[in-house]
């Protein structure tokens, strides 16, 4: 059976059953500090589970895109080396929200394996929960006595809290589960041992297919379990292990969901699966991995070095360096495999083939440059052991140091050690890492106790903020949040004209006025759909009602912003062509921020011709025309523009400035007509990634300050230059006359340089059997390092200092032959860090030669006189 055909059983079955069918979200999370990714099937619905918002359909069928590499969850090292760990993976599932909850979702999930997807019976055992003294849970009878009346109690196991009691995480929705697990071993090896003993027990042909989870608990802070309101059915079935079974392989990359990457792999590199192991295991990673970094792509994250960017990125780099490691590939291949991608998934997810030519060139783009990081990191590594290795040893703060700053691999290091007979100190590779870790954890400590409730509404916030800027209200609950030394509150209130940070927009500031107090915003956030509101303190006596009001000014700038965002989005497309796509933005009350795909610099012409669109439609002083509560397919039915990454309700808000200009889904805040803007300029234009252009600009009151800077630098420049007729000519002038004067000082210098060259070359003297000379000259670093080199030419077993003073600072350089520097005695490197103490400085370099700067040019006498010192040792 065809995995295509495998994923529309499961939809059918369950649309019978009366379950809405509902599209995957974003793999990349927005709107939820505690996750990066989604990383289960139920993330887009957490905020149900946490009653902080109301299911729009009580039952529910989909597939969810999902990515498991940091965190509690991380499969990442595993993938490649076994057959069944991936880093993306799709999760099927049915769920329930306070309606159908034990016997409909146990007997659907029977039903389902046996009768349509036909697995064999016999091959099939449950577990159940078995209860926790310690939680003073029992043990789940109901699910047990439901399972009983379609299988044989023999296959029913009772399983513990670790494998069968689900938690979203240390805090929140939890509840018992039962499992589903499989027998995939050969009839002979099941005559053999009775699989109802290798449940559990990690063994690979005995696996887990299908997880029922059974949410009836909140954990709270405390631990304490606490029943929730209404009970949930949220089940989870790895979509890639269903298939090997149903298509009767061992391993997950046997089926027709990897087999066309491995394929094109054979082809693109010659080597062939089945062969050799680091083979199979590089095969494996490639597959797995070009899958993960292309739907985060596509949904619109991009590599970088921090946060989410940097997962990516890591995901991406050790696919290449497996191929460049173990197949030999060492030029970019894996953009190769984005066709391949597309026409397996293009038509289940129209996300990645709709930004196939981005997804393309970002990953080639990755992979030319990490190319060149694994030079740098071999010649480094090269250097370190011809130079600096002690005991056939490579030092774990080296071997941390290539990892950390040039993103080479720890288990390349490994590898290259081994090949030339050496070991790698892990201990303190594992040490400097977890320093880091801990760095990293120290930053990110974040402590909440759980939520004081104060009305026991079960209600959503309601948000008036498109209306009103203040609003009397109530607090819903509230609860104390200790981010490192720092104390903050988070309120809910029941209604609000806060807007919280999303979209890019960030959230507002204001105050929260009592009868008898007033505390301040400090920022609006949103965590999952709850609106929290940021204050530094909390009421004394907490008001039966209170009033919440806007910081006015930061909310109409902020305003401003925004509607200039999207008043440009649409100047790029038509100045630039409709491939000029949305891919991040960021909109505060200072500045607006846009990335979006381009593949080459946006030229001052084109820029100034967004820049006068955007002003005119400022200028015509545009109403806002402005939908809410549309239905989503209406909407782009309306030519609303959807953004990818971002994941739209099915009732959405639709924001239009001239209808056929611009058209964009979006809950921002905006102005009421485009004069208010003022003014819209732009004071940036970058590349960030391959493909993607960044913009700043600036509007209003700050584009004036911008302006009048630039007039200003133009008026004290003309004045500099005496008031020329022409500013423009004038500084030309001045650059040329410039370069003449340099060139001038060069051939002087130049000749300066042979003179002391030959009076170096007299003064020489000898020691140790060196030729060693140590001078201060009149020289700048430029020429004095040429002069370097061109002494080692002429002089043999040359030991040699030269110091300088330039533009007041003091600086050092040291020549050794190569002859000396191949002594381990003798290094510039080392040699230039004692002599470099002297000026107050510090500096580096090479075994032959290195170079220091300083503060302290009193000190180079003493640099001198140590110097020679170093060379009679």
């Amino acid at each position: 059976m065809k995995s295509e055909k495998i994923k529309e059983l499961f939809y059918n079955f369950f649309e019978k059953k009366g379950h809405y069918v509902s599209k995957s979200a974003p793999i990349v999370v927005k709107n939820d500090p505690t996750l990066m990714f989604v990383n289960a099937g139920m993330n887009q619905f957490k905020d149900i589970f946490l009653d902080n918002k109301k299911a729009e359909h009580k039952r529910v069928v989909n597939t969810q895109k999902c990515l498991r590499v940091s965190g509690k969850h991380n499969d990442l090292e595993e993938v490649g080396s076994d057959t069944y760990h991936h880093t993306m993976f799709e999760m099927m599932g049915n769920w329930s929200f306070g309606d159908y909850f034990k016997e409909e979702a146990i007997n659907w999930a029977w039903e389902l394996l046996t009768n349509v997807y036909h697995i064999e019976k016999e091959r099939l055992y449950v577990t159940v929960f078995e209860g926790d003294k310690q939680n003073n849970l029992l043990p789940d009878k109901e699910s047990y006595n439901i399972w009983k009346q379609i299988i044989p109690e023999s296959r029913i196991l009772y399983a513990s809290k670790k494998d069968n009691f689900w938690e979203m995480g240390d805090t929140g929705p939890c509840g018992p589960c039962s499992e589903i697990h499989v027998d995939i071993r050969d009839e002979q090896k099941r005559l053999e041992h009775d699989g109802v003993n290798l449940v559990n027990k990690d063994h690979p042909e005995v696996i887990e297919i299908w997880n029922l989870v059974f949410i009836e608990f909140n954990r709270m802070a405390d631990g304490k379990l606490q029943r929730l309101p209404n009970k949930h059915v949220d089940t989870g079935m790895g979509f890639e292990r269903l298939c090997a079974v149903l298509q009767n392989k061992k391993s997950n990359y046997d089926t027709d969901i990897f087999l066309p990457y491995i394929e094109e792999l054979e082809k693109i590199t010659g080597k062939f699966y089945g062969k050799n192991n680091d083979i199979d295991v590089a095969l494996r990673v490639i597959a797995d991995h070009i899958r993960a970094v292309a739907f985060t792509i596509a949904d619109g994250e991009l590599p970088s070095n921090s946060g989410a960017g940097y997962v990516i990125r890591r995901i991406l780099r050790r696919a290449v360096r497996y191929g460049y490691t173990f197949l030999n590939v060492s030029e970019p291949f894996i953009y190769k495999l984005i066709p391949v991608l597309i026409n397996k998934m293009g038509e289940f997810f129209p996300e990645v083939k709709e930004q196939e030519e981005l997804i393309t060139k970002v990953i080639k783009h990755e992979e030319q440059m990490f190319l060149k990081t694994l030079s740098t990191g071999i010649n480094k590594f090269d250097n370190y052991v011809k130079n600096d290795l002690k005991k056939n040893i490579i030092d774990g703060k080296f071997a941390f140091e290539l990892f950390d700053t040039y993103g080479f691999p720890i288990d390349l290091t490994c590898l290259m050690a081994r090949e030339k007979g050496l070991d790698v100190d892990m201990k303190g590779f594992e040490e400097n890492m977890q320093k880091q870790k801990n760095r990293s954890k120290a930053d990110a400590v974040k402590e909440a106790v759980d939520w004081t409730i104060v009305d026991n509404q079960n209600k959503e916030t309601e948000f008036h903020g498109y209306d009103f800027l203040e609003i009397e209200t109530k607090i819903l609950k509230y609860r104390k949040v200790k981010v490192k030394d720092k104390v903050n509150y988070h309120i809910v209130l029941d209604k609000t004209p806060f807007y919280s940070e999303s979209g890019g927009q960030v959230g507002d500031r204001g105050v929260l006025i009592s009868d008898k107090e007033k505390i301040n915003v400090i920022d609006t956030q949103k965590e999952n759909e709850l609106i929290i509101h940021v204050t530094d303190s909390f009421f004394k006596n907490i008001p039966d009602k209170l009033i919440a009001k806007v910081d006015y000014e930061k909310r109409l700038k902020t305003a401003n912003n925004h509607t200039a965002t999207h008043l440009m989005h649409s100047a790029l497309k038509l100045v630039l062509g409709d491939h000029a796509q949305q891919k991040g933005s960021l909109v505060d009350e200072k500045r607006l921020r846009f990335d979006f795909s381009h593949f080459e610099r946006v030229t001052k012409e084109e820029i100034k011709k967004v820049e006068h669109i955007v002003n005119e439609k400022i200028r015509r002083n545009l109403l806002l025309e402005e939908h809410r509560q549309i239905p989503l397919e209406k909407a782009k039915k309306m030519g609303a523009t959807a953004l990818f990454g971002e994941k739209y309700d099915d009732i959405t808000r639709v924001v239009s400035f001239e209808k056929e200009y611009s058209t964009e889904l979006c809950g921002g805040t905006h102005v009421e007509r485009t004069g208010q803007i003022g003014l819209f300029k732009i004071v940036s234009e970058s590349a960030i990634a391959a493909g993607i252009r960044r913009i700043e600009a600036v509007t209003g009151n700050e584009a004036e300050k911008f302006i009048d800077k630039k007039i200003e630098l133009i008026e004290d420049l003309s004045q500099t230059l005496k008031n020329p007729k022409n500013i423009k000519q004038a500084v030309e002038q001045l650059i040329a006359d410039n370069e003449k004067l340099q060139k001038k000082i060069e051939s002087y210098q130049k000749l300066q340089a042979n003179s002391i060259k030959e009076e170096l070359v007299k003064e020489k003297e000898v020691i140790n059997n060196f030729n060693f000379i140590a001078k201060r000259i009149n020289l700048d670093p430029k020429t004095a390092k040429n002069l370097a080199f061109e002494l080692k030419k002429a002089i043999d077993d040359l030991f040699l200092v030269l110091a300088y003073v330039h533009d007041n600072k003091p600086g050092v350089l040291v020549m050794l032959s190569d002859n000396i520097a191949e002594n381990k005695d003798f290094h510039a490197g080392n040699i230039i860090k004692e002599l470099a103490k002297e000026i107050n400085g510090g500096g580096g370099g090479q075994a032959f030669f290195a170079s220091a700067g300083g503060k302290n040019v009193q000190g180079l006498d003493k640099v001198l006189t140590k110097a020679k010192e170093i060379a009679e040792r």
